[in-house]
């Protein structure tokens, strides 16, 4: 017995032999529907199609009714969607055109609005390099673990978890121009720790030839004190706070972080924080000195020092 859900399985190709077999070699469509194992509804139905449209009847077409009853029409979507761009919620526009819920809901969805990060594309990024070294300096933290052994994820052993090792702050400067870079691991992320890190940072770069003339931090608690807005007055330098929870803003030093995590502080399996703190130094070395930068067409940031050969 044809099943009458072969229908949806038939392809272009058998659609057309029906058609053939029945306005040109003259078989009964009972016959058709038997040699294809479809029914002879379905045979009738492709024959219509294609009285109707030729060949271009045979064609899938879309299952969408020709007309929605129930679509709200053109006007109220296009005030829901107005509404919705001066970021009202489903509730208030459902309150103030006197629709459901659920209609509106539905209608934001269809739209794409249904969620606000939608209303407003993203903000274009903006790539930035000042002209020359220690223009401008970029100063970040990154909390990481402290190390008691190696974890879990390594040895397999969940039993053996170490809790409470506490944690150690990863300060880092990076140099707009020439993206040299200058980190320490220190106990927290304090005034004093910030300050002193810039003061220590910026006698770092004093002896590759470069004088910090604007820094760029965040809106941490650190960099908002006293003590390290003295700190930057003492090197006569500016400083500058990024827009608050935008870290593109300080891109360079994010990029940077992420590079140190991936290469220095995640690279290897650590027995300890202190193991892990005596590599910091050669990795900056071989960051600054010898690692390839995208942004610098291949070169490590200290060929961009005018007095690179005395640095190295």
């Amino acid at each position: 017995m044809n099943n009458p859900h072969q229908n949806a399985r038939t392809t272009v190709h058998s659609r057309a032999l029906m058609v053939k077999r029945v306005r040109k070699e003259g078989m009964k469509a009972s016959e058709v529907a038997e040699q294809l194992g479809v029914s002879r509804r379905t045979v009738y139905k492709w024959l219509a199609r294609y009285r109707q449209g030729g060949e271009a009847g045979l064609l899938n077409r879309s299952s969408r009714p020709h007309i929605c009853p129930r679509r709200l029409k053109v006007e109220v979507v296009a005030t829901i969607a107005a509404l919705r761009r001066r970021g009202k919620s489903s509730l208030e526009i459902a309150f103030s055109l006197c629709l459901p819920v659920s209609s509106v809901a539905s209608e934001l969805r269809r739209l794409g609005l249904n969620r606000l990060p939608r209303l407003e594309p993203k903000p274009q990024v903006l790539s930035y390099e000042y002209e020359h070294p220690g223009e401008l300096v970029h100063l970040d933290v990154k909390k990481l673990g402290r190390i008691e052994g190696v974890g879990h994820r390594i040895h397999g052993d969940r039993s053996r978890r170490g809790r409470g090792a506490g944690w150690e702050f990863l300060h880092v400067l990076v140099d707009d121009h020439s993206r040299l870079a200058y980190s320490e691991l220190l106990p927290d992320e304090k005034a004093i720790s910030c300050a002193g890190f810039l003061m220590r940072a910026s006698s770092w770069l004093d002896r590759h030839g470069v004088k910090v003339g604007r820094v760029m931090t965040d809106n941490a608690t650190g960099y908002r004190s006293h003590l390290f807005r003295a700190a930057v007055d003492s090197l006569e330098a500016r400083h500058t706070r990024t827009k608050p929870y935008t870290p593109r803003t300080n891109g360079k030093a994010e990029r940077f972080i992420r590079t140190s995590l991936k290469e220095w502080a995640y690279q290897r399996a650590y027995e300890s924080s202190a193991e892990r703190q005596t590599l910091l130094g050669p990795w900056l070395d071989y960051y600054n000195q010898l690692r390839p930068h995208m942004a610098l067409n291949g070169k490590p940031p200290i060929s961009r020092l005018t007095n690179c050969e005395q640095c190295l």
